[in-house]
């Protein structure tokens, strides 16, 4: 299919709007709840502010906030409107916040009530407005025509709508296929945040995917729940987007999910399909998994006939339950899966996939479902995408991971040299990770930007070696650097165990030279690691929970 081929997406949301009139579409999860028509309302009003503001088809405007029901009807409210949306992770430090305005040129921000406290309205001086995503108040305003719309809102959509306000009544920008939708601003996992220019037929594509492969699934009516950071590519496609174009209702988590708030809210949304990062699935399996099969009377039983069966059956259960006990599969994405954790959920029968994506993919390249899942690889390329690995041998030796179609981004905003790096002239989208294709099956490396080079020339993948390290006693997370031809772990050890053995900073030292020496001989020679050094605190992270390794290294 060409991108010429591609539907228009606003009229996809027109659509869903008109026949999921009355069903819930979005919820503040036990706060207050909006409708399909509900969220009409709010588009038409927020089409009069943009209109006497001034503002014109492609003009960006920006979101900054935690999930809310109130950020996804202005969302669509920007799209349908024919401007562009520029989302912002709330958790980014407020001069990011600040930059990010800038350099996008947007004209509009809606703003967090837990952000705005933070921010500097003289940093970005060439803001018309700055609109709450509370109650969309005008919190700052340059605009006299803006700030009379606002103040007499009520009165001008009255004049536009004199009669009833009906689902026939909704009419919306025509977007074009390669028209640039979206401006999202990656994490920054390997380097500073860049502008990735997302065009409409990537949103439609993604959604189409969606459809192809959840579509008996996410349909009307039922229950998601909302917990990834929506201003993410990851979480905006399959936990709002995506259900919103189907009339599902959408369960915003506006709280932190603590491990108590999560499951008590599982238990009462069951969402239909679970989207999570590794660190979630990781931490509840090792709080509410690991500890049931540590006895070795358990391990040995696991392993008979019929009564390991049975035992796994219960485990995988249990695991089930704690997670709302209603959902198709577990979708893990965005940051790799601990092999440990992987194969214990294989073991014992979990319904469990990991996909693989990209900002810059809007975000999937590669999915399968749970019944198809190959245990450590992250799927086959998707509908609309095709895949390869730039390796002489590409099932064994790997190579980078290039992908291309319709899900592929025009570029990085204001900054062509990037662009050129990452877009060849074939349309290929070079994703500087390294992989291997098995029988379709793409199992990954590591970044290319992270290969370290051994001494003799070898190629290390640090990913593999903390992916065991991890595993190791009172490890909580790791980082594997080179420290001139030398290989250093570093560690932020579990403080919660720490205090409760009281555990003097000797014998921590101690007991991470004990993790080294039970390492190494895992690990090829050119790999092993010479020293442990012990962190005082966290490693900085993303918004997905990724280590920003090019602090560290």
């Amino acid at each position: 299919m060409n991108s010429s081929q591609v539907p228009s997406y606003n009229e996809m949301i027109r659509q869903s709007i008109q026949d999921h009139w009355f069903l819930d579409s979005m919820s503040d999860y036990g706060v207050f709840t909006l409708q399909y028509k509900d969220v009409a309302r709010i588009i038409e009003k927020l089409h009069i502010l943009f209109e006497e503001a001034g503002i014109k088809q492609g003009d960006k405007i920006a979101l900054c906030g935690r999930n809310l029901s109130r950020w996804g009807a202005a969302f669509f409210g920007v799209l349908t409107y024919g401007a562009v949306a520029v989302p912002i992770l709330h958790e980014f430090h407020p001069s990011q916040v600040h930059d990010i305005v800038n350099h996008s040129e947007a004209k509009l921000l809606f703003v967090g009530d837990k952000v705005w406290p933070t921010l500097d309205a003289n940093e970005m001086p060439d803001l018309q407005g700055i609109i709450s995503l509370v109650d969309y108040s005008l919190l700052v305003c340059h605009n006299d025509k803006l700030s009379y719309a606002r103040e007499n809102l009520n009165r001008l959509f009255g004049e536009k709508f004199p009669s009833r306000f009906l689902p026939e009544c909704l009419s919306y920008y025509k977007d074009s296929p390669d028209e640039m939708a979206v401006l999202n601003y990656t994490s920054g996992t390997t380097s500073n945040s860049k502008g990735v220019m997302i065009p409409y037929r990537a949103l439609w594509s993604n959604c189409d995917f969606a459809q192809h492969v959840l579509g008996e699934e996410i349909k009307a009516g039922v229950n998601v729940l909302s917990m990834l950071p929506m201003a993410h590519m990851y979480g905006m496609a399959f936990e709002f987007t995506y259900e919103f174009m189907v009339g599902a209702h959408v369960n915003f988590l506006t709280k932190a999910a603590s491990p108590t708030i999560l499951m008590r809210t599982l238990a009462e949304v069951k969402p239909v399909v679970l989207i999570v990062v590794p660190l979630i699935i990781e931490k509840v399996v090792r709080k509410a998994v690991m500890p049931r099969i540590q006895d070795p009377k358990v391990r040995m039983l696991m392993g008979v006939p019929i009564i390991g069966d049975r035992i796994k059956k219960r485990i995988c259960d249990g695991l089930t339950q704690a997670l709302g006990g209603n959902f198709y599969e577990v979708i893990i994405g965005g940051a790799a899966l601990n092999q440990e954790v992987e194969q214990l959920l294989h073991e014992i029968g979990f319904r469990y996939t990991v996909g693989y994506g990209a900002t810059e993919c809007a975000p999937i390249i590669t999915y399968n479902d749970w019944k198809d899942q190959v245990v450590g690889s992250c799927g086959k390329n998707v509908i609309h995408q095709e895949l390869r690995i730039d390796s002489p041998d590409p099932e064994n030796i790997p190579g980078e991971i290039l992908t291309r179609g319709l899900n592929v981004m025009l570029g990085y905003y204001k900054n062509e040299e990037a662009t050129k790096a990452a877009l060849d002239s074939e349309g290929w989208y070079h994703t500087g990770d390294l992989g291997v294709l098995r029988d379709g099956n793409l199992f990954i490396k590591g970044r290319s930007k992270n290969m370290l080079l051994g001494a003799n020339g070898q190629n290390v993948y640090p990913e593999e070696i903390e992916d065991k390290l991890s595993n190791m006693t009172l490890v909580s997370e790791c980082l594997v650097v080179q420290r001139g031809d030398k290989l250093v772990g570093l560690v932020y050890p579990d403080q919660e165990q720490v205090k409760k053995l009281r555990l003097s900073p000797d014998e921590l030292e101690s007991i991470m030279e004990q993790n080294r020496k039970e390492i190494n001989p895992n690990l090829p020679q050119y790999a092993q690691l010479f020293a442990i050094k012990l962190m005082e605190n966290e490693f900085e992270k993303t918004p997905k929970k990724s280590i920003k390794r090019f602090l560290y290294t």
